[in-house]
């Protein structure tokens, strides 16, 4: 960023519930959004971040101080668009990678979603991490007057309670990769693919690209259906086994998701992934609640409880199952997390079901978790 007559102004700024206000510079979108102000520990992968759909509704900082090396590129969009409301760095550089195709800077801008540079992001991550989960005003136009931007922030309803799955998922039916194209890459393009002879159904609440280049690379021949596809509508499809996706927001609001859920225990093997974990929580009975900030990073160790590993993995997620309101007759936790306690696998003791809190996909993050894929292949195998 070069723009110093820009940088010494800072009329961009974030704005905090608890009126706390960090002075800043645009460098995306010259628009204003409100969101959850979260703090994202990956060193990279901003790309992969903003991308995901379970950032809908958020304000992502990154923690790393030197974030844009790497620019923008087409083969590691997660979806379709940048689904962040808006992205707070320390300081945004020019990329310089072989890969780039577009500077992060001019991404936001294409997208429409603002970006702030100049913040002590430090400052900011330990505000968030001693207080919890901040609702924030992003003003990138500078035309907002920062107590109107704190009582903006405070105004705002935030994700509690809120669908916002509707929102990111895809509207029709579609057949994922069916001339394997998008699956043979990310190194693996000389290698040929196994046959596509295992019918599954990805359900998608904000469905990340890469695990349904997972599901492929076992041998799935994956359709994606809506969020709000019924269990009749799921099982007319004739599927081998259903998967469960990521999403973003409270799985409390998706009522409707639940029911399709319990719907479906019992009738085909099934996985979920982060939201679709949670659904599956309140599908045996339990129930979720907040952590206090979250976890989003490609950091997170998560012990596998019957064998004692420990896998380092990537997460994205402001609500966890409540391990007290499961079923233990029913219900098995099979992961942990490490740093909290917190639950990050279930499976069901008498049916074909198994889920994950973290991201096996690894996009962005380690590869410790990859073979949770091939245990669903297994998984519908056996059935």
């Amino acid at each position: 960023m070069k723009n110093w007559k820009q940088q010494r102004e800072k009329k961009a700024y974030l704005a905090l519930e608890d009126g706390t206000v960090y002075r800043a510079w645009s460098f995306g979108a010259p628009v204003d959004r409100l969101g959850e102000v979260v703090f994202n520990t990956g060193m990279t992968g901003y790309q992969e971040i903003l991308t995901d759909p379970s950032y809908a509704g958020q304000l992502v900082t990154l923690t790393a101080p030197e974030i844009g090396n790497t620019g923008f590129n087409t083969a590691d969009f997660e979806s379709s668009r940048i689904h962040a409301e808006g992205l707070i760095v320390h300081r945004c550089n020019a990329p310089s990678n072989w890969r780039a195709e577009q500077s992060l800077a001019d991404a936001l801008i294409a997208s429409g979603v603002p970006g702030l540079a100049g913040i002590d992001t430090r400052a900011l991550t330990i505000r968030l991490r001693n207080s919890g989960t901040l609702k924030g005003f992003l003003c990138a136009t500078g035309s907002v007057t920062a107590d109107e931007g704190v009582s903006r922030a405070r105004a705002w309803s935030g994700l509690d309670n809120q669908d916002y799955a509707q929102k990111v998922s895809t509207r029709d039916a579609y057949l994922f990769d069916p001339d394997d194209t998008l699956s043979a890459s990310w190194g693996i393009a000389d290698s040929p693919l196994p046959e596509a002879d295992i019918p599954v159904v990805a359900i998608d609440y904000g469905l990340k690209r890469n695990i349904l280049r997972r599901l492929r690379q076992e041998g799935m021949r994956v359709t994606v259906v809506p969020a709000r596809t019924t269990a009749a509508e799921v099982l007319a499809l004739n599927p081998a086994g259903v998967f469960l996706s990521n999403g973003p927001a409270d799985p409390a609001a998706l009522t409707y998701a639940i029911e399709t859920i319990r719907g479906l225990i019992g009738k085909v093997p099934m996985m979920g992934i982060c939201l679709g974990h949670q659904l599956l929580g309140w599908a045996y009975g339990g129930r979720t609640c907040r952590l206090k900030f979250g976890h989003h990073g490609c950091n997170h160790p998560v012990k596998e409880l019957a064998s004692g590993k420990v896998e380092i993995t990537s997460q994205n997620h402001n609500f966890m199952v409540d391990m007290d309101s499961l079923d233990r007759a029913q219900v098995e936790v099979t992961h942990i997390n490490l740093n909290d306690n917190t639950v990050e696998g279930m499976r069901h003791l008498h049916e074909p079901v198994f889920s994950v809190q973290y991201h096996p996909e690894a996009a962005p993050g380690p590869h410790d978790s990859r073979y949770v894929f091939n245990h669903f292949k297994k998984l519908i195998l056996s059935a």
